[in-house]
């Protein structure tokens, strides 16, 4: 029970501290992802993320660029807790089967764990099945605060409070609160499932090649892994992530579905279209899987060993 405490609390802080960071990303993610093709066809490049910016700024000020963060932090620290626990947990429980066990954990002579980590160890089919089915679930649970958090981040919507938002969308019934969930597991569960087979083959042949001597190397090593992972894995998933946005934000008939939303992503513009955003998506990932994960497993090794000293009461 302890264990499943530490756990929670490591992942809502590191929820804590990727959200506060990083939330004007997210916004200006939004904004670049919320337009329709057919009121014209957005700049690429920096100049549309600057001119986005700016008109953030001139409009509300530098708080502007954080717009949203309560929605993110009621979906994200909740969500980020709930999901690195369960997945720790569901990890611990495919590691007694012989099925998703992996070779043993390469040991220094004085009998260190190299890999620097205290999660359980699988082998990949067992990393990508315990990332996609855990991430799925976790997602399907805190679904309407993703689209309270899209809107909020959003300028097509003006609400007043974020109860009040609640209360209308949830009087819209089931399939208003559960908007974009196909799009959103079509994106969650690869880059969920893909992510945890990157960081933690990244993170072994990292300790292999230069094993970390203190808790503040395995912190850093933790960091670089998930940023390396999260890096490759955006830009695999990424079309999900714009048609997920547009199926939270659009009301037009166009994009009513997920097919016809990515048909119609694809008559207005292309196959750029499903790469709305990407630079500052890739960013706000590489960052926060350095920042989250190097948070969630420092604070698990710093603390497991004082705290399974103590009793288990």
């Amino acid at each position: 029970m302890r264990d499943v405490q530490q756990q929670l609390f490591s992942g809502g802080l590191s929820g804590l501290a990727t959200t506060v960071s990083l939330q004007p990303f997210d916004l200006l993610k939004t904004r670049l992802q919320q337009g329709d093709g057919l009121t014209g066809v957005p700049k690429s490049g920096s100049s549309i993320v600057l001119r986005t910016t700016r008109e953030v700024v001139s409009e509300h000020g530098l708080r502007g660029l954080w717009r949203g963060t309560v929605p993110s932090l009621i979906r994200n620290v909740p969500g980020v807790a709930l999901y690195m626990t369960s997945l720790t947990q569901l990890r611990g429980f495919m590691a007694t089967s012989s099925h998703f066990t992996s070779v043993q954990q390469h040991r220094t002579a004085s009998g260190r764990n190299v890999n620097a980590s205290v999660l359980p160890t699988l082998s990949m089919q067992g990393n990508l099945m315990a990332g996609a089915t855990t991430r799925v679930a976790v997602g399907f649970l805190l679904n309407p605060f993703s689209v309270l958090k899209a809107r909020f981040e959003s300028n097509i919507y003006a609400y007043d409070s974020f109860c009040g938002a609640l209360i209308s969308i949830a009087r819209q019934g089931p399939s208003e609160l559960l908007r974009g969930f196909m799009a959103s597991s079509l994106r969650d569960a690869p880059y969920a499932g893909l992510f945890v087979v990157f960081y933690e083959a990244i993170k072994k042949e990292s300790t292999l090649l230069l094993p970390p001597s203190s808790a503040q190397e395995s912190t850093l090593l933790h960091g670089v892994s998930a940023a390396s992972a999260g890096a490759i894995v955006t830009l695999i998933t990424h079309p999900f992530d714009v048609v997920k946005t547009k199926l939270q934000i659009r009301t037009e008939d166009r994009y009513g579905g997920f097919v016809r939303c990515v048909r119609t992503i694809w008559q207005q513009r292309g196959i750029t279209g499903y790469f709305d955003g990407a630079s500052l998506r890739l960013s706000r990932k590489v960052l926060s899987s350095a920042i989250g994960w190097a948070v969630y497993e420092g604070i698990l090794i710093v603390f497991r060993p004082r705290w399974s000293s103590g009793s288990d009461g």
